[in-house]
């Protein structure tokens, strides 16, 4: 018999990969803040139907990245700073919680990949490469989310998290940015050695160096 078509999950994918494709066009400033996103012209370039289209700028809208008038337009969010900060001090409070959790269950998998992934950070900030030092980034902080295995805390953070990418790439633009290599590395030595509270309380001061960034939106 033909394989069955699952097209929930297709739905699924379609709809992930218009979030992703906006969201990441939004952070890298490809959709420039106060411009006009179209359902027509989205189609066009996303290869995808309007449904998955609008499901992915209500998220964004969610993540304070789009704004919407209802019946009448849909434009990417301009910055502003009072909604990064309060995005900054969840994301912060929820790393805190994730590496928490995360550090009685690390293992040398584990350790492999948080020293792997803050090679790549400290490689690609050197290269002055913003887009794949926010990947890796996203990637060391990855493990201990993944480790800490807690739903609420991964659906908070999807929420919390797109708002501030914006930031953080104006910072892993700089050279300060590279003060998030030896952040990292603390981090992960006192996490490694099953000291919870303070790789955990570590990783919320990392997340609040935003602070001199979100001063200049």
């Amino acid at each position: 018999m033909p394989v069955p078509q699952n097209t929930a999950s297709r739905r699924s994918l379609l709809r992930e990969d218009a979030y992703r494709a906006l969201r990441d066009a939004i952070v890298d400033g490809t959709l420039a803040p106060g411009e006009r996103l179209r359902d027509p012209e989205l189609e066009r370039w996303l290869g995808v139907s309007r449904t998955p289209i609008r499901e992915a700028l209500a998220r964004l809208e969610q993540a304070g990245l789009v704004r919407t008038r209802p019946g009448h337009s849909t434009v990417v969010a301009p910055w502003d700073a009072r909604a990064a900060r309060h995005a900054q001090t969840v994301a912060a409070a929820l790393h805190q919680l994730a590496v928490t959790e995360a550090v009685p269950r690390l293992d040398a998998a584990h350790a492999e990949a948080l020293e792997r992934g803050n090679e790549e950070f400290a490689a690609a900030l050197a290269a002055g490469d913003a887009d794949r030092a926010l990947l890796a980034d996203d990637a060391y902080h990855e493990v201990y989310v993944a480790v800490a295995d807690n739903p609420l805390l991964r659906s908070s953070l999807a929420q919390a998290t797109p708002l501030l990418r914006r930031i953080e790439r104006a910072r892993f633009s700089t050279l300060s940015g590279r003060a998030s290599v030896a952040q990292h590395a603390a981090i992960t030595r006192a996490a490694l050695a099953g000291d919870a509270e303070t790789a955990g309380r570590l990783a919320r001061e990392n997340w609040l160096t935003l602070d001199p960034f979100l001063d200049l939106l």
